[in-house]
């Protein structure tokens, strides 16, 4: 990372609905950085800078003019990106801060996109020294910061981790955007044209760069869950995060242990009331794709943003019966409130904890480790504790 930028921080697609609370969040937040808003019109950023009250810069750049992406990446030490989806605009930006050295977080739950970063990038952004990580979001640092500490607390109570990890969504308030919508369009839209991306969709080792695992528990199918407490549905965000937390299983070296395995499902509840939920979720169809599915620039308000939550649980398990659970908070909803928050955090964390991290495309727990942790507690309004 290169101190001597002329922005710590640029906020890249600062008009559209999320970029837009990034950027209200980094006004308010007393951060101390030097940061700068950027998207296609300059217009568009001069009313927001001057809705929020901001002493950001503002800088015009575009997806589709590669030059004025470089010039962005040229400028700043770390850019925040909300642009996407980004299978159709994020790869240039990628390619352009690799280039330059500069670090880079974005909102990514597409795996096919991220699975051909890390082919195109990962070895030029080890030698450039970019870090560029992936999923700064709910998808996925509350999950795979979540496994993290519940590991590092197996490790301390039993000496080793566990080798069985299952995450549960206890509770959930919130509503997605229309920029989440689009994702989830072009990932299926991905999928159809292309059999090896359906098949790197249902590979939960597929962001492993050819390194891979024991069986893992099928998460698609409602079943009583005893441990959890009742019946457990389908979860639409495990299709990214468990690809995510077995990639940081990877980039650590294995510290989860070589037969780890790991799952995510929706909690319903116990008896035949929770069984009807968990059946009924399983039966809905892939979010986005309803006919009344928002529309990018679309998304909750913020009494519906300040309304919202969710809780986690994380279950280790050991085959003599030994187990552990840990828990994970957030106080907004999870898709906008929680997550605007989260990839700020993420940012100034490159710049701060994570300082002499080394270059590469990463996840969140390979990249900060427990040291974002308090930064979460403190700041985004997350919350981490023994169950």
């Amino acid at each position: 990372m290169n101190p001597n930028r002329e922005f710590d921080i640029v906020v890249y697609g600062a008009t559209g609905f999320t970029g837009k609370l990034v950027a209200e969040y980094l006004a308010g937040r007393g951060h101390g950085k030097r940061w700068a808003m950027a998207g296609r019109s300059l217009a568009k950023l001069e009313a927001v800078r001057a809705e929020l009250g901001a002493d950001a810069a503002l800088i015009e750049a575009d997806a589709a003019d590669e030059a004025s992406i470089r010039a962005l990446a040229g400028r700043a030490r770390v850019v925040i990106t909300t642009v996407g989806p980004y299978l159709r605009y994020g790869a240039p930006l990628v390619a352009a801060c690799v280039e330059a050295g500069t670090d880079y977080v974005d909102l990514c739950g597409e795996p096919p996109f991220m699975a051909a970063m890390i082919a195109a990038h990962g070895a030029k952004a080890k030698e450039t020294g970019a870090r560029i990580v992936f999923s700064c979001g709910f998808d996925s640092v509350p999950f795979d910061l979540g496994v993290l500490f519940l590991q590092e607390a197996a490790k301390a109570q039993f000496g080793a981790p566990a080798p069985r990890v299952k995450g549960r969504v206890r509770k959930m308030k919130g509503t997605f955007s229309g920029g989440t919508a689009a994702s989830g369009q072009e990932t299926m839209k991905a999928a159809m044209a292309d059999p090896a991306v359906r098949a790197a969709l249902l590979d939960p080792f597929a962001l492993c760069e050819g390194a891979t695992g024991p069986a893992q528990p099928h998460g698609g199918k409602p079943h009583e869950d005893q441990a959890a407490g009742g019946w457990v549905a389908p979860f639409v965000m495990a299709i990214i995060n468990t690809k995510n937390v077995h990639r940081s299983n990877h980039l650590m070296g294995g510290a989860y242990g070589p037969d780890f395995r790991y799952d995510e499902m929706i909690l319903t509840g116990p008896g035949e009331k929770g069984r009807a939920i968990a059946e009924g979720i399983a039966k809905a169809p892939p979010m986005g794709t309803e006919p009344n599915a928002p529309k990018p620039g679309e998304g909750p308000s913020k009494e519906e943003r300040e309304a919202g939550f969710y809780d986690l649980l994380f279950i280790g398990e050991f085959p003599d019966g030994r187990s552990l659970r840990a828990v994970v908070t957030g106080d907004r909803d999870p898709g906008y409130g929680s997550t605007s928050k989260m990839i700020a955090e993420c940012a100034l964390a490159l710049m701060e904890e994570a300082s002499g991290r080394k270059g590469g495309v990463l996840t969140p727990a390979a990249a900060f480790g427990a040291a974002l942790i308090p930064r979460l507690e403190a700041h985004a309004g997350l919350a981490f504790r023994r169950d």
